[in-house]
Parts: C-alpha cells; structure tokens; sequence
C-alpha cells in the first residue's frame, strides 16, 4: 500500500477508529462512551479523560465539529466532517487490506517473498 499525503494520520488507534465511527451520528461524550462499549462487545472502555483529549485532537485535526444548535442544555454534541468520514473510509480500506493478506497468506495463496 502506497502511503498517501492526504492519509498520513492512518493508522488509527482503535480507540480514535470507534470514536470516529461513533460521530457518524451527532453524539455527545457519554452516548461515545457507552457506544464504544457496545460495538467492541465490552471490550473496549474510554475513561474521559482518553476521550475528551481525542475530541479534542479530532477537533483541531478538522475530523469532527461542534454542533451550534445544543438544544439539550450543557452537552456539547459533535459530528464527523467531510474529511473526517475521508480518514474512516481510509482506516476501513487499511484494515481491509490487512485482513485479506492475512487470509491469503494463512491459506497459502500468497507467498512471503
């Protein structure tokens, strides 16, 4: 796989990847949390502290953005942007990728040179 320009942020961390999957749909930081938690089968646990330095990095890496309209009082909700659903797809590709050499190679029909 050729490393693009526009993708040097991958990989991501699992963590940041359920993150961003979470902001598919508006959502604030406990509804990310117990999402998390959900699709990794329990696995996968965010303390705040992990998640709101991640926002805070998705913020300033232009991947998600604030909502204006807050209508449900103090908890701030945030969404993926235009280029935060570009890194998703990548990630999706890479690891895509990953799965297949690794099927292909247990199976035998790829060889290691």
């Amino acid at each position: 796989m050729s490393e693009s320009n526009d993708h040097n942020h991958i990989p991501l961390t699992e963590a940041v990847y359920y993150i961003l999957l979470a902001f598919h749909t508006p959502m604030h930081g406990y509804g990310i949390m117990q999402f998390v938690k959900e699709i990794s089968d329990g696995r996968v646990h965010l303390g705040p502290g992990t998640l709101y330095g991640a926002i805070k990095t998705m913020l300033e890496k232009g991947w998600i953005q604030s909502l204006e309209d807050n209508s449900n009082g103090r908890k701030k909700e945030y969404e993926l942007t235009q280029l935060g659903k570009e890194v998703v797809h990548a990630e999706i590709s890479r690891l895509q990728e990953l799965v297949i050499n690794g099927n292909q190679i247990m199976r035998g029909e790829k060889s290691d040179s």
